[in-house]
């Protein structure tokens, strides 16, 4: 199978989504979490968000457009701040709120329908598999997790759910799909712990293990998808089109900028998992801030901050180098920098765990159940 993308790609100056942080409080102290302001309630006011508004409301215009409000935990920043944030944006923006769950009540369902709001929740499989996940005081966290799950099941609030594996192997992928099958999520996504932020955990894994982890949840969702699989199902997409000789049209001929819009304000672009963080070469990574430039300029000038300028080049070389770019589209650029310190680099362990055997393992599903001729 040919997986080469010839495509050149730039960054586009119109995003799909914006991510933004309305507060760096989490109340959980989640072993593997990047971010590095978690125990400090910096909000973000709401002049940010208004300021953000103004250029969202033209990208809404051109099309579907989602406001992302991503941790610390979005809930603690509290109902009424929450709600001041949302109030600049108009009725054409969709909100997302990715949440641990622990503090969902009623009051937060009432909440929730009354703004449309679309709920993910981070939980990674049986109480067995939540260790990593525990409170400021240190203890598990699972129970204040599901609580509010059911919480949300009682008020008829669908969700999608994020879960973490920090052990791709084969024996993981059928429990942790029959698990949320029962839980009860519309959607799936699976994220391999990454080497990113304040997390200095190695992420590299046996090569075959973690093939053979993606294949068995392929064969689990085939056995019964009433869930929708983010990763297997942009990989069938993804397979059927290469089959169709139509692959080269899947990726966008521009990269999505993902504008992360920190409590202060400031931009980073293309990864929320850069924001915060400074280096001696790249500055803060910002683009600028909101407060003082309209989101729309900040995109129209990305190509100017130097860090994005090296990352396109190892875009590029990705694009030259690895038969997996149709697919892929390049690695991320905060794994690209917490694996290896710089942008122009190619292969990091992320894409490996998450995209190359995730696409083997898709593969080898599909040759080991091909239909016996008669």
């Amino acid at each position: 199978m040919t997986m080469v993308w010839t495509g050149m790609r730039g960054i586009s100056a119109v995003p799909s989504y914006v991510v933004m942080q309305p507060t760096t409080l989490c109340n959980l102290d989640c072993s593997y979490c990047y971010l590095p302001f978690r125990s400090t309630d910096h909000r973000m006011p709401v002049e940010v968000a208004a300021a953000v508004a103004e250029s969202a409301e033209a990208y809404a215009r051109a099309g579907r457009f989602s406001v992302v409000w991503h941790g610390g935990e979005p809930l603690a920043a509290g109902r009424d701040h929450l709600a001041a944030l949302f109030a600049p944006f108009g009725p054409g923006i969709e909100h997302h709120v990715q949440t641990n769950a622990t503090l969902i009540d009623d009051a937060w369902c009432e909440f929730f329908a009354e703004h449309d709001v679309r709920v993910s929740v981070s939980v990674d499989g049986p109480a067995e598999r939540n260790g990593e996940r525990l409170t400021r005081a240190g203890r598990p966290a699972y129970d204040r997790i599901i609580r509010g799950v059911g919480v949300l099941r009682r008020h008829g609030i669908p969700f999608s759910a994020l879960c973490v594996v920090g052990d791709p192997r084969p024996g993981v992928a059928d429990d942790l799909y029959a698990y949320f099958l029962d839980l009860g999520c519309e959607v799936l996504g699976i994220n391999v712990e990454e080497l990113e932020g304040v997390n200095t955990r190695t992420n590299g894994h046996a090569a075959a293990e973690v093939t053979a982890f993606w294949s068995e949840l392929v064969a689990a969702w085939r056995r019964d998808p009433r869930i929708h699989l983010r990763e297997v199902e942009w990989s069938l997409r993804y397979v059927a089109a290469v089959l169709d000789d139509t692959a080269d049209e899947l990726l966008p001929r521009s990269l999505d900028p993902i504008p992360t819009v920190a409590h202060d304000g400031s931009v980073v672009l293309l990864s929320p998992e850069l924001a915060g963080f400074h280096d001696p070469r790249y500055g803060d990574f910002a683009s600028g801030n909101v407060l003082s430039t309209p989101l729309a300029e900040i995109l129209a000038g990305a190509a100017e901050t130097p860090w994005i300028a090296e990352f396109v080049r190892g875009v590029e070389a990705c694009r030259a180098t690895c038969p997996y770019f149709g697919f892929c589209g390049g690695a991320h650029a905060a794994n690209r920098y917490f694996e290896h310190g710089r942008f122009d680099v190619t292969e990091t362990d992320h894409c490996r765990n998450s995209k190359i055997r995730l696409l083997e393992g898709v593969l080898d599903h599909a040759r080991d159940h091909q239909p016996t001729a008669v």
